[in-house]
């Protein structure tokens, strides 16, 4: 479904990532792992086509040229939705609002209301809060309104940058029962985590990032027996 090949990436004089491969198939949940800095969220960034990524670079997506769509297309025609680190929600809108900007760009108008639907029936939580301004939700539900955004913009994959960053225990519990639901009614999650052990719990296979290159990969199961794994990232 996506295969990025050789991705380069440098801001100014810094090489950001040094050729990376990985690919992903339709339906699976793949995360990539790794310390901050070591060039995850700038692997997501090129995918969407936010950052500009070197000679060199192929990036395939359903055997389209991903480096011929500008950022805006590879929502609105690819249907690649990108939950940013941080959630970048409007602020200033309420949940429904939020949502529903999110589908300015989609062409089967008819099912918009029912998809709102949907996303309230997985975030319970959102239905209760829809004329709520997005900037006054607690950080637990401002990151559901930012999956719920990415469902409703565009869901044959979603990349999620640090989903569970600053979310307590039982909030992030409900935020990967939700994205396991997601995943079970079609939609292919790449997910980048700095939370290694409930990632790797989570996806079926994982990529192992280091200072912009890929380091180790396979099936989750067997990253987390992994002792160079354990002792980086799963605490020994």
């Amino acid at each position: 479904m996506l295969s990025v090949k050789n991705l380069k990436v440098s801001y100014d004089n810094i090489k950001a990532l040094h050729g990376i491969n990985f690919e992903i198939e339709e339906g699976e949940i793949v995360t990539i792992i790794g310390a901050n800095g070591a060039g995850k969220s700038t692997a997501l960034r090129a995918i969407s086509r936010m950052v500009p990524v070197e000679e060199g670079t192929r990036m395939t997506f359903q055997d389209k040229d991903l480096l011929k769509y500008p950022a805006d297309k590879v929502v609105s025609e690819l249907g690649i939705s990108h939950v940013p680190e941080g959630r970048r929600l409007f602020g200033n809108l309420t949940v429904l609002e939020n949502l529903q900007l999110a589908t300015f760009a989609r062409r089967d108008k008819e099912n918009i209301a029912k998809d709102i639907e949907r996303v309230f029936a997985i975030f319970p939580r959102l239905d209760e809060r829809k004329i709520q301004k997005a900037g006054t939700l607690s950080g637990g539900e401002q990151q559901m309104l930012a999956i719920g955004r990415a469902f409703m913009s565009g869901r044959k994959i979603m990349l999620l940058d640090e989903p569970s960053m600053g979310l307590a225990p039982l909030l992030m519990r409900d935020v990967f029962v939700a994205l396991k639901e997601i995943n079970q009614e079609g939609t292919t999650i790449l997910l980048v985590e700095q939370n290694a052990r409930m990632a790797l719990k989570f996806a079926k296979r994982g990529y192992v990032l280091e200072s912009g290159n890929v380091v180790l990969e396979g099936q989750s199961a067997d990253l987390l027996e992994n002792p160079e794994v354990k002792k980086a990232y799963l605490g020994g």
